[in-house]
């Protein structure tokens, strides 16, 4: 039975700097619009490009160090990421296979996999979050073979905003939640998780949101 070879597109985003990642978004802007080979994007066009002229204004502003500047940079970054994401994997879909037709979207293919290579870790999830003392907040993971360590985010979310400037910490296993500590009560924070082996990073996976009481 003929198999369709998969292409996966390249999606490290997080982990690249202002520069290239502008340069990445500009790509799949001008090769998934408006071509036919992927005429139903699941992204908006306007949308999308809206997002990619915020955030080269962005970038431009945060070149004088001011913090609301580069926090605002930041907050561009995190609303293209994920619209990217949702678009690769429409285009890996929409390629079936065809690496012409793929290259054309604008995004990078991931290389193939070679036995006895070191590999990116699978994407890690958040378990559950629960409430602890007051302030606190448990974050459980789901444990990822051959994780080195995680790391955890978390940043408050306005009422129907964005998540604000993000808080770190480091967990080198899940056999135990991930404690995070004085928070504001009566706020609500999005909570992020990323693993990571000699290969690096893993994408930060999607945001799960609780209120501290």
């Amino acid at each position: 039975m003929f198999k369709v070879r998969t292409i996966r597109p390249l999606l490290g985003f997080s982990r690249l700097p202002d520069a290239d990642l502008l340069s990445r978004f500009t790509a799949i802007e001008a090769g998934v619009y408006g071509n036919p080979d992927f005429p139903s994007p699941p992204v908006e066009a306007a949308v999308f490009k809206a997002g990619v002229a915020d955030y080269a204004a962005a970038i431009a502003a945060a070149l004088d160090g001011g913090k609301k500047a580069i926090a605002e940079r930041g907050k561009c970054r995190e609303v293209l990421i994920p619209m990217s994401r949702f678009l690769g994997a429409y285009v890996e879909h929409a390629s079936n296979g065809d690496l012409t037709t793929f290259l054309s979207s604008g995004f990078v293919a991931a290389p193939l996999a070679t036995r006895g290579a070191a590999q990116l870790l699978a994407q890690p999830v958040i378990a559950r979050i629960d409430n602890g003392l007051s302030g606190q907040l448990l974050v459980t993971l789901k444990a990822v073979p051959k994780a080195r360590h995680y790391e955890v985010r978390y940043a408050s979310v306005p009422t129907g905003g964005v998540p604000g400037a993000w808080t770190s910490i480091l967990a080198a296993t899940t056999e135990k939640s991930v404690p995070c500590n004085s928070l504001t009560p009566g706020t609500t924070y999005a909570f992020q998780v990323r693993a990571y082996n000699k290969v690096g990073y893993t994408d930060w996976s999607d945001s799960l949101t609780r209120m501290c009481m």
